[in-house]
């Protein structure tokens, strides 16, 4: 017994220490089951007082209502059933399978009564019946409005002109030539152009003010006119198209990536060489793969190139006329899935390429246009089921490629004067746009707005009084670029419809030039100090400063010119060296030395008297000099004929 009793205390000792009040006592345990029978059977109780009172009620208030009877029928048959229940079983567990749970207040019963509906809740404030039907009448005005708004934006939607950006516009200064290409990255963060004077010049949104210059300028590709500049699906390289044979690739800021190399002009076959072998006319980018553009040429190919493989071309499609001769080329486009290659050739024939099999033309118009009209752009529309083409002829047509036997639609009368005239299509695919050309002075040219479907203009905007040559609708930015005649790049612009672009740089005030920094002394004053540190009062600025011109280390005035031979490290102006002696002597000397006999003989007598170089040398050895033979000697050599002259 005393170990346990030892084993006890020890365990009361570590539980005083550890806090445990109960450590090394047996649980408590309890009696679930008890305890659930006696919640079940107060619940039962519950219950059945609940459902007498409600009954009795119900029962008075039946006499007086002249409501439905529905909700004092639902407690009756709740009873009904419990009655059924108890008399079938006898068990306490069957009694309460109906109803277990809190009692129901009252007033909820009495709003049962009050509503037909049933409710489910806590219960209802007692004016929610008035505040229910004015909210209810303020929401059937919301839903009206709403319905208003809905119909306002649907008829936005259906009319395509009132997307149209156009409320506001900015003017970029390209140069005083025809802007002949336009070029947008495709986050249309910045924008290059390129003209007819060479200039290749890049403008950056994010970094332009108000006075909208270009950050860069340059001239890629010498003395030849830019005919097409676009950036590649990445944004990183962008395509220069200009009038030499061989198109270039340059990179966000300028510099070259890639040229490609020249063909020999001397070949027949024009498969067999590996570049273009005479001006290009157009070039374009790949819509999917980013290393794969095209060019095309009057050397009568389109040719695709490789952005890593810049030795030769990728692939060579070759335009035939009706007679399997070799026609030109003049613009060239991808499909969107970059599937098909497009041309427009000179004859006005439309030809259409599988891009993987370059030999015949999977689709062929031969009349698309007048021969000899040089289509100027080809376009396909977002879906892909349309190609719209801007021709010489002064004509703007849409073809189904499914069909492409005749076109959709045509729209004549529309100017054009020059070889890259653009067309493209709205980013919802609803309009096509176009400019138009003008002669000077004649009127301004125009971008005009057609509706795709039933091909009416719809719209139109007067750009400027020159022609309009190249139009871009950036499909991200919501905005519409030109490119005009008189060296002009205008940007039209929505602040509520479009994104970005223009707008970044219209809000920033334009930034002031540096001025020249002056340095001025300024005048301490100093009522304390002593006479001899005290510094006399400026009476006059205009005396001081003509007194610090007069200081040489104030105003930096110049050193005075060197004269004599120099000193210092500094040379005189004129005479002071030996060499600008000598060229000055020489310069001043107007002696005549045309015949050099007498120039040297007119010392002679002057050596005979005071010999100085050779005489002297001579006097120990030769005391009498013979320079010269005898004058008969001499006369007789010069009666000799001139082949008896001995040759020496």
């Amino acid at each position: 017994m005393e170990p346990d009793k030892d084993r006890m205390e020890s365990d009361g000792d570590m539980a005083s220490v550890m806090g445990f009040s109960g450590f090394g006592k047996k649980a408590r345990t309890f009696d679930l089951e008890a305890i659930f029978e006696q919640t079940r059977r107060t619940a039962i109780e519950r219950s059945q007082h609940i459902l007498e009172e409600r009954q009795k009620e119900n029962e008075g208030e039946s006499s007086h209502s002249t409501r439905s009877p529905l909700p004092t029928q639902r407690p009756t048959a709740a009873i009904s059933r419990k009655q059924e229940s108890e008399s079938s079983s006898g068990s306490d567990s069957d009694d309460g399978s109906e109803l277990i749970g809190p009692p129901v207040p009252p007033q909820l019963t009495a709003q049962q009564d009050d509503d037909d509906d049933e409710l489910v809740g806590p219960p209802l404030p007692p004016g929610y019946s008035k505040l229910q039907s004015t909210t209810q009448n303020e929401d059937d005005d919301d839903d009206d409005d709403d319905d208003d708004d809905d119909q306002a934006d649907d008829d936005d939607d259906d009319n395509p002109v009132k997307k149209i950006p156009d409320t506001h516009e900015i003017t970029l200064e390209h140069g005083r030539k025809t802007v002949s290409a336009l070029g947008l990255d495709p986050s249309g963060a910045r924008l290059v152009t390129g003209g007819y004077d060479y200039d290749v010049r890049f403008w950056d949104f994010a970094g332009m003010d108000r006075a909208l210059q270009a950050f860069r300028s340059l001239q890629p590709c010498e003395c030849h006119q830019i005919k097409s500049l676009q950036y590649s699906i990445t944004g990183d390289v962008l395509l220069v198209v200009s009038g030499n044979a061989q198109a270039k690739v340059l990179d966000r800021d300028g510099f070259n990536v890639m040229e490609c190399v020249k063909g020999d002009q001397y070949i027949v076959d024009m498969a067999n060489t590996k570049g273009h072998t005479a001006m290009l006319n157009s070039g374009c980018w790949h819509p999917k793969m980013k290393e794969e553009f095209m060019t095309c040429s009057n050397d009568g190919t389109v040719r695709t190139w490789d952005l890593n493989s810049e030795k030769k071309h990728k692939a060579v499609f070759k335009p035939r006329s009706l007679q399997g001769k070799k026609v030109t080329p003049t613009c060239c486009t991808y499909s969107r899935d970059g599937k098909l290659i497009a041309a427009g050739c000179q004859d006005g024939t439309i030809q259409i390429w599988d891009r993987n099999l370059s030999v015949h033309t999977k689709f062929h118009c031969r009349q698309a246009h007048t021969p000899g009209s040089d289509p100027s752009c080809l376009a396909f529309s977002y879906d892909g089921t349309t190609l719209a083409s801007r021709g010489g002829d002064d004509t703007l047509k849409t073809w189904d490629i499914r069909n492409f036997k005749k076109p959709l639609n045509v729209a004549a009368g529309l100017t054009s004067y020059f070889a890259m005239t653009d067309c493209c299509f709205s980013p919802d695919d609803k309009l096509l746009v176009t400019g138009t050309s003008v002669k000077k002075d004649e009127g301004n040219g125009k971008l005009v707005f057609f509706d795709r479907a039933s091909f009416q203009k719809v719209y139109e905007i007067e750009v400027t009084n020159a022609s309009v040559v190249r139009c871009l609708w950036h499909p991200k930015l919501n905005q519409i670029m030109v490119g005009t005649s008189n060296g002009l790049a205008k940007v039209y612009y929505d602040p509520v419809k479009s994104h970005r672009g223009a707008k970044l740089c219209v809000v920033k005030s334009q930034r002031k030039e540096r001025q020249a920094e002056t340095l001025t002394q300024d005048y301490i004053i100093t009522p304390h100090a002593l006479p001899m540190f005290r510094e006399a009062r400026q009476r006059s600025t205009r005396k001081q400063l003509e007194k610090d011109r007069l200081d040489p280390m104030k105003s930096h005035k110049p050193e005075p010119p060197v004269s004599g031979p120099g000193r210092g490290g500094r040379v005189a102006a004129h005479g002071g060296t030996l060499s600008s002696f000598i060229v000055k002597n020489i310069a001043l000397d107007k002696t005549d030395d045309s015949n050099p006999r007498e120039a040297i003989l007119r010392h002679a007598k002057e050596a005979s008297d005071n010999p100085y170089w050779v005489a002297p040398a001579y006097t120990k050895t030769q005391p009498d000099p013979l320079f010269a033979v005898d004058s008969e000697e001499d006369e007789e050599a010069e009666k000799e004929p001139q082949w008896k002259k001995r040759k020496i």
